[in-house]
């Protein structure tokens, strides 16, 4: 447990609200409690002095409530209910609804008011899209970001005003709303359900994910594939917020039979034990939030919602704040070690974009081009002498499966040896690395002996390679192993094309249109995919549509299933081809004559009618009933004995 506990210092009841949501407005003032009936407004500096109503005809609860962040529009808050959000004005002592969004088609989940543009709001939904309103023009959203899956929480980032998060079910994406077409990265963050997402108020590039699993687990966006730390709990996590002060962070529990309704208070750089508990809650906390500082006073309040119908305010001194604080530098430092010992190469929006930036205001462009923590990282690397740490990460995490290469790697000498066999053919490079890599600093390729291709082929491949590690390293990507991936399938394509120019003796020497190889365009079409992380194409499916429709697609009823359910099926599309090529075990497919079994595999005897296709690979045509019976009379025929066959 922590080694301190406290109990609130306000209590405040409010029997008869049944409020689900609260909402503490930027300037410290008010706080909104949001139930079925009515909307109640409590003045923080006098919560025992009564509160205001405002009334609202629904029947449906609501389900998110946020005052909007900027002082200048500090008496408008928005409250979502159902499909819809109202946006409501406080002023004077009454409040009034202005307008109303209407877009959604399913139960908006959350919203979230933009940090840096007043007139902004983010809502998202179960419908699959996430809408960004301007509550200037109300109509419509001027911007929708759509998802495959339900989104259940949105949150916009603290310090890039184009950039924010969604999460989805055990997933998080983050945007850019400048390309609303796809997310701009992919956090498989969680095995349950996220149930809170916040974003770390100095550091551009982290957040904190909570889930069902049992734990808050910390991440650095631009290294999707690790997160940076973990914090493990007993019970599952309902939210996780930093604090406004030192390195905060606030947990609270889904709750187990009610046993567990305190707010917990972590250091994030000792996650071992709390280093604060708030008791006092009788049931669960549905919303915490923090009260601005009052001027002239070190102190912060903490304000709470439970289910048990209080609102508590909890001060926290200047003592407690200590707890969380180590030293702002030195916990910035480990931020920065702790990315840079990830193995992803780094990523990152770029904030300043020319065709936007004459969008943004000149306030906005000085809050955007802060950015410590990436200055701190680029004097950590310039400063820090010997090997760095990309590329002995990247090194590492090579795939050292890729059928038919061998790499040698030395990191001290930012270089290494890739040796490739295939067929009678053998392919020796030297791959060197400079001192920039992979910041826009492509490494350099070199053929060296033993290697037995022709010098066409190995002005091709160059050219290729480079191309694919220019294109990488733009990008500020790892490079090597795309890489390694070109040179196998361009070889692979090379050797299936020698081979069958070379079995065809009819073919001329000099022929102006050379004849097109019976399988090389397949390992071509297949092997050329940098996909080896992408699911090999399913044949079935199903999926809620926004109109709330479920849209399904299947195979037709006229074809079945051609290969054994125990065969294995190729990872990618780009390993279909090693099937193709008899590389990997091959495939048993069903010829049209019973008990004869050939392999699927690139033989040169293969009918050139006999196309392949995914849906080959599956797949193949049930003959008609009438052609079924031929061919069983046939058969029949064939099997019957001669010396019997004419006597019948």
């Amino acid at each position: 447990m922590a080694a301190r506990w406290s109990s609130e210092n306000v209590v405040v009841e409010f029997r008869d609200s049944q409020a689900t949501a609260m909402s503490v407005d930027c300037l410290g003032q008010h706080a909104v409690l949001s139930g079925r009936r009515f909307l109640y407004i409590v003045n923080l500096d006098a919560p025992f002095e009564g509160h205001r109503k405002i009334s609202r005809q629904s029947k449906w609860d609501i389900g998110a409530v946020q005052w909007n962040p900027h002082d200048s529009f500090a008496h408008y808050f928005a409250a979502s209910s159902n499909q819809r959000v109202d946006l409501y004005k406080w002023k004077d002592g009454s409040g009034e609804v202005g307008t109303t969004l209407q877009g959604h088609t399913r139960v908006i989940s959350d919203l979230d008011w933009a940090v840096f543009e007043p007139d902004l709001l983010v809502t998202s939904s179960v419908d699959t899209y996430i809408y960004i309103w301007d509550i200037k023009d109300t109509r419509k959203p001027t911007v929708a970001l759509s998802a495959v899956a339900g989104a259940s929480q949105v949150k916009w980032n603290k310090k890039n005003a184009n950039c924010l998060a969604t999460s989805h079910d055990g997933d998080v994406r983050i945007w850019d709303k400048r390309k609303p077409s796809t997310a701009v990265e992919y956090l498989a963050a969680h095995l349950s359900k996220i149930h809170g997402l916040d974003w770390h108020p100095d550091i551009e590039h982290i957040l904190a994910t909570s889930s069902q699993d049992n734990s808050v687990k910390f991440w650095d966006y631009r290294q999707p594939r690790k997160y940076l730390s973990i914090l493990p709990c007993q019970v599952p996590v309902w939210k996780a917020r930093y604090t406004p002060f030192s390195n905060g962070l606030v947990t609270v529990m889904v709750p187990q039979l009610r046993r567990e309704n305190s707010l917990l208070l972590w250091n994030v750089f000792d996650l071992n034990t709390p280093v604060h508990t708030f008791v006092g809650h009788d049931d669960v906390v549905l919303e915490f939030q923090w009260r601005k500082q009052k001027e002239g006073s070190k102190d912060y309040q903490l304000v709470t919602w439970s289910r048990d119908q209080t609102l508590r305010m909890w001060r926290v001194d200047s003592q407690m704040q200590r707890l969380c604080a180590n030293d702002i530098l030195d916990g910035v430092d480990e931020f920065i070690e702790s990315i840079s010992l990830l193995p992803e190469p780094e990523k990152t929006l770029h904030v300043q974009d020319t065709d936007h930036q004459h969008n943004l205001s000149h306030g906005e462009e000085e809050v955007l081009k802060e950015d410590p923590p990436s200055s701190i990282l680029e004097e950590k690397k310039s400063e820090q002498p010997g090997l760095p740490q990309t590329l002995q990460q990247e090194f590492s995490l090579i795939n050292v499966q890729i059928r038919n290469v061998n790499v040698e790697m030395d990191a001290a000498d930012r270089s290494c040896t890739v040796s490739v066999h295939c067929s009678s053919h053998r392919v020796k490079m030297l791959v060197k690395f400079p001192a920039q890599y992979p910041n826009n600093a492509a490494p350099s390729f070199q053929f060296i002996n033993p290697t037995t291709i022709t010098s066409t082929m190995k002005a091709k491949l160059l050219k290729i390679l480079k191309d694919t590690s220019l294109q990488k390293v733009k990008r500020n990507q790892s490079c090597l192993e795309p890489c390694l991936r070109q040179l196998v399938s361009c070889l692979e394509s090379f050797v299936n094309q020698e081979d069958s120019t070379s079995g065809n003796p009819f073919a001329l020497p000099n022929s102006v249109t050379p004849p097109l190889p019976t399988f090389a365009r397949v390992t071509t079409a297949y092997g050329s995919y940098q996909d080896a992380n992408i699911p090999f194409p399913r044949t079935s499916g199903a999926r809620f549509c926004g109109a709330g429709y479920l849209v399904y697609f299947t195979r037709p009823m006229t074809m079945h299933r051609a290969v054994s359910p125990t065969e294995p099926t190729p990872r990618s599309l780009s390993a279909l081809s090693a099937y193709h090529t008899g590389l990997i075990a091959p495939m048993k497919i069903r010829t049209e004559a019973p008990g004869n079994l050939r392999l699927y595999s690139g033989s040169p005897t293969r009918s050139e009618k006999e196309q392949v296709s995914i849906s080959s690979f599956y797949y193949k045509e049930r003959m008609s009933p009438r052609s079924a019976r031929r061919r069983w009379s046939i058969q029949a025929i064939n099997d019957f004995p001669k010396s019997r066959r004419w006597k019948s």
